[in-house]
């Protein structure tokens, strides 16, 4: 079970307004997006390593802190809480296949305008693009005026080809996952330090999910007339690369808002920008303070990392070693006793298509795993 606590952190006070004045029924840029449902590639042409020696190469101790990894049990169907290994040959999952006897749902799309926004506004940052793509899954068992599980996803992650409405419908049918309503966020433009994504996402604060609750949300209820429900352990957030930092930001500083958290290779290192004086170190200071100095969180959470990941030959010292940066995180998260599952994937580069492909079904199972929808 997730046991809810008291929330530790408070809306700013002009986020708190708009959202107490906006309904009371509420609590893309695609490209960087690796999901799709064609089959991996061959394991021949896996990722290599990506050389950045930020600040020196890994140590003998970064490097033995990695090889430990390689010594994980294997990823099982149904498996529970704790530290699991993947590896190749990397395959399709079967739930990624539309099936002809499994209902399907609705997926429609719209775009915000930067111009319009009050929270992300035309900032003229690297890549800020006028609009941004919100694609929706709807299920078909969805019964409208009553309170849907929510799905929130970053670089509007499972949007291309339809990956995540499939695998969707195939979980639902086989009430794997409940009947969740998923809203695919595409990013405001570029990407790292001084870009418009890099201050969406790698800022370490709750102001992105105040802009999903009041300004993406509400015109998802009001265009699509779904009411989402207010109980955090029935909202979840997921995203790849810095997407799943702020998939974690989301939830970490909104616990009142979002009880999952998936992410593939998250970005929990030091890419914040502009600077923090309150998190110098950004995301790295999840694992390195946050989590293991706060109370427990009600949060469940499902982290993957590749073995080839950005920064894996970097040393821990720079902030900007992935592997280690998803290990110490898990590492953490045990200790303070979370439920987690934590997925290292050998021979797999940054965000992975090919693992993505095959765990993000059972990962999606597992991250619903204790929901029980209210009476």
């Amino acid at each position: 079970m997730i046991h809810r606590q008291s929330p530790t952190v408070a809306l700013p006070g002009a986020a708190l307004a708009l959202l107490l004045a906006g309904p009371a029924l509420f609590g893309a840029d695609p490209a960087p997006t690796p999901a799709t449902v064609r089959p991996p590639p061959p394991d021949a042409v896996a990722a290599a390593p990506v050389v950045h020696f930020r600040g020196g190469p890994a140590t003998p101790a970064d490097l033995a802190e990695m090889a430990k990894l390689a010594l994980l049990p294997a990823l099982t169907p149904g498996a529970g809480d704790g530290d699991y290994l993947v590896k190749p040959p990397y395959s399709l999952a079967p739930e990624q296949n539309p099936q002809p006897d499994v209902p399907k749902g609705r997926v429609l799309q719209f775009t915000l305008k930067a111009a319009d926004s009050k929270f992300y506004p035309d900032t003229g940052l690297r890549g800020t693009l006028a609009a941004r793509s919100v694609t929706v899954y709807i299920p078909s068992q969805y019964v409208p005026g009553t309170p849907a599980p929510l799905l929130v996803t970053h670089d509007a992650m499972g949007a291309r080809n339809n990956q995540l409405p499939t695998i969707l419908d195939n979980l639902i049918a086989a009430h794997r996952v409940p009947p969740l309503v998923a809203v695919m966020v595409g990013n405001g433009g570029g990407d790292g330090r001084g870009s418009e994504r890099g201050l969406e996402y790698d800022t370490v604060s709750g102001k992105f999910a105040e802009f999903i609750e009041v300004e993406v949300l509400p015109k998802v209820a009001q265009d699509y007339h779904i009411t989402f429900t207010k109980d955090p352990a029935g909202r979840a957030t997921l995203g790849g690369s810095s997407g799943g930092a702020v998939a974690f930001t989301m939830a970490w500083f909104h616990p009142d808002l979002y009880g999952r958290v998936l992410t593939y290779s998250g970005t929990y290192t030091n890419n914040q920008s502009p600077e923090s004086p309150v998190f110098p170190h950004g995301a790295w200071e999840y694992h390195e303070h946050l989590i293991a100095q706060s109370e427990p969180q009600p949060l469940r959470v499902w982290m993957e990392v590749g073995e080839k990941d950005n920064g894996a030959t970097n040393t821990a010292a720079d902030f900007h070693n992935w592997v280690i940066a998803n290990e110490r995180m898990a590492s953490v998260l045990k200790a303070k006793g979370y439920h987690y599952q934590f997925v290292y994937a050998e021979g797999a580069g940054h965000v992975d298509r090919r693992v993505v492909a095959q765990t993000l079904p059972q990962a999606l199972e597992w991250l619903w795993r204790d929901y029980t929808a209210p009476k």
